[in-house]
């Protein structure tokens, strides 16, 4: 090998905001949609610090033309004057460099969201073209800056009355692979900022096409408790909504909760108005408290003398509907995406808020008490039937491979890694798919029928169900208590369903399965859905495959010309009308598939979606399908 110099001049520099621009992925997460939409988030958490401080209640956000966003709030506004250290404005030293803002000065913010200081500069780095517009003092000022970079000094453009900052940017189409907003995505994010943030107005307007201009205002006072209430709205309720707050020595606790008849727990935690799905040691607080809570009360009161043992964690969160909102001064996040807390010193104060709180609670409110407490015992009876049912089923040797279904075609690979599981409909695609299959790391799994649908079942009833129980066993997780998903047998699980109504229901009751039961899967992303192609278009001995209506109008429109050959179009409702060449060749070849990867950006959403489309209320469903009924496309007759 030839040898290298590796001196002084090897080691790059980036001065400014350079680096973000290098590696935008490490300051955002993403250049793909979801980071996009974190360039709002930053801006507007920005605005939320100053209400969460007290200085603002107005926070507006407006999409404009060429994938402009503008943000407005009615704080203190930026400072202007001189920096001390960088010997420019305040104002061009926090929005040109990382590591610089007034959160990190605990007199300005007892809490702040965005802790690291880099989030207005990032936006600024990544964009084309910003502006600020700051109103403080009686007076406007105004700079603008082209990716990152100030264009001139900040400079006095009027008068005002007003407090408060406006900050506009246009995402950089250079760094982005698309710079076009979702309206759907950035008003369930400001919905659910506004319950975090109680008697603060937050508006979105949509101004991108001036003769369809909407808007969407939010303003809650009673806070995560009117947030727990728009979670259940769409479910069978057996509580009133507990409600709490607390501060003591500058840190704030609200907890909101209510039982409902659901079998799986929906609970939402925040650190600072920042969610944190992997919970924390404010979760472990509160968690480690309601358990104890609940089995004080209930062995107090005699109400579970017939059971044997207490009451678990599990049985008594099943139903729970949960919103831990918590404000640190200075919150100690793990990892720069911010998903855990770990403040040591908040477990104790969340246990022991929730201590107090809810026994005082569950005391003043015996009846329901009673009723959450039988709840919970029903839970408890179906945990020992689903240990019962899950020993005779899943047995140790089950989960090591020794007695896999009968009808799983495995594959010879043993590094999951490189594996993957076709989960398809029916026997005779399962046919196919196993003939067409490359035998070294794909797997085939061939389902009879609809499986069950576990939003309206226990896990006792689910286990027992043949298709589900096959489907545990060959991925080799396990299933509720005993789960390890560590011990998957495939780290690729391909849903592979008909292009027909059956086939889309089929699909939506697997995915429902997988979102309550597995979701670590997907959220390691293992799970995929299968797209075999809608239409194979044939001209003589020409044909192509075409995956929407749009691609089979386009190679139709190509086949149009001077020949005279007719032109078929045959529309592929089912895998099993497919051979098992044509199915590797459209499907299962990894040089030429598509496979959409499942991943949920929005729990609260999903849940919302999941509990309507499959639970028992027949109402919310009604609505949906009225609402959406002329939207429908491919509909079988």
């Amino acid at each position: 090998m030839a040898e290298q110099k590796y001196t002084a001049k090897n080691i790059v520099v980036l001065e400014g905001l350079a680096p973000v621009r290098k590696r935008p992925a490490m300051y955002i997460g993403s250049t793909g949609i979801r980071g996009l939409h974190h360039l709002v988030w930053e801006v507007v958490d920005n605005s939320i610090d100053e209400a969460m401080a007290g200085f603002a209640n107005e926070i507006t956000v407006k999409l404009l033309p060429e994938n402009k966003v503008e943000v407005t709030d009615n704080g203190r506004g930026i400072p202007t004057d001189i920096h001390p250290q960088t010997k420019k404005s305040a104002l061009e030293t926090v929005l040109t460099t990382l590591h610089a803002g007034g959160k990190f000065d605990s007199s300005n913010y007892k809490v702040s969201g965005g802790l690291h200081g880099v989030g207005v500069s990032v936006v600024n780095a990544l964009s084309i073209w910003t502006r600020a517009e700051v109103h403080r003092d009686g007076k406007i000022y105004e700079q603008e800056y082209r990716q990152g970079v100030a264009q001139k000094s900040v400079k006095e453009i009027g008068k005002t009355k007003k407090t408060g900052t406006i900050i506009s940017f246009q995402p950089d189409p250079e760094i982005f692979s698309k710079t076009e907003f979702s309206w759907s995505t950035i008003i369930t994010h400001l919905r659910q900022q506004a319950y975090l943030t109680k008697a603060t107005k937050i508006k979105i307007i949509d101004e991108r096409e001036k003769t369809k201009s909407k808007a969407y205002s939010f303003y809650f006072e009673g806070g995560v408790k009117s947030y727990v209430s728009y979670l259940n709205r769409n479910r069978e309720t057996n509580s009133s909504v507990i409600y709490f707050e607390h501060e003591e020595n500058n840190v704030y606790l609200e907890v909101a909760l209510q039982y409902t008849d659901d079998y799986t727990e929906n609970s939402y935690s925040f650190a600072n108005n920042i969610n944190t799905p992997e919970g924390g040691t404010h979760i472990t607080g509160f968690k480690s408290a309601i358990t104890r809570v609940i089995n004080d009360y209930a062995k107090k009161n005699e109400l579970t003398k017939n059971m044997k043992g207490a009451l678990t964690g599990d049985d008594i969160r099943e139903g729970l509907t949960s919103v831990i909102s918590i404000k640190v001064p200075e919150p100690q996040f793990e990892g720069q995406t911010k998903a855990k807390l770990g403040n040591a010193e908040i477990r104790p104060f969340v246990e022991n808020v929730v201590n107090t709180q809810l026994s005082t609670w569950l005391g003043e409110n015996p009846q329901e008490a009673k009723n959450i407490i039988e709840k919970c015992m029903l839970a408890a009876n179906a945990r020992m039937a689903a240990k019962a049912a899950r020993e005779t089923v899943l047995r140790k040797g089950a989960l090591e491979g020794l007695t896999l279904p009968g009808k799983l075609a495995d594959c010879s690979s043993r590094d999951p890694a490189k594996s993957e599981l076709y989960i398809v409909e029916g026997n005779s695609a399962g046919g196919n798919a196993k003939q067409g299959r490359d035998r070294q790391f794909q797997a085939i799994l061939p389902l009879r029928g609809k499986v069950l649908n576990v939003e309206k079942a226990r896990i006792d009833k689910m286990i027992a169900n043949n298709e589900i129980k096959s489907l545990i066993v060959a991925m080799g997780t396990g299933v509720g208590e005993e789960k390890q998903i560590d011990k998957a047998r495939y780290h690729r699980i391909i849903i592979m369903t008909d292009a027909d109504v059956d086939g889309a229901h089929i699909r939506t009751l697997l995915l429902t399965l997988f979102y309550r039961h597995f979701p670590e899967l997907i959220d390691k992303g293992y799970l995929y859905i299968a797209q075999p192609p809608l239409y194979r278009i044939e001209k003589g001995k020409k044909f192509q495959y075409a995956y929407s209506d749009e691609e089979r109008s386009q190679i139709v429109k190509k086949f149009k010309t001077k020949e005279t050959d007719k032109i078929n179009i045959q529309r592929y409702k089912g895998l099993g009308e497919m051979n098992a060449s044509q199915l590797w060749d459209t499907t299962m070849d990894p040089e030429n598939r598509i496979l959409l990867q499942v991943a949920v950006d929005d729990a609260a959403k999903a849940d919302e979606i999941f509990t309507k489309l499959m639970g028992d209320e027949v109402e919310p469903r009604k609505k949906f399908i009225q609402t959406h009924a002329k939207q429908v496309k491919n509909l079988d007759v």
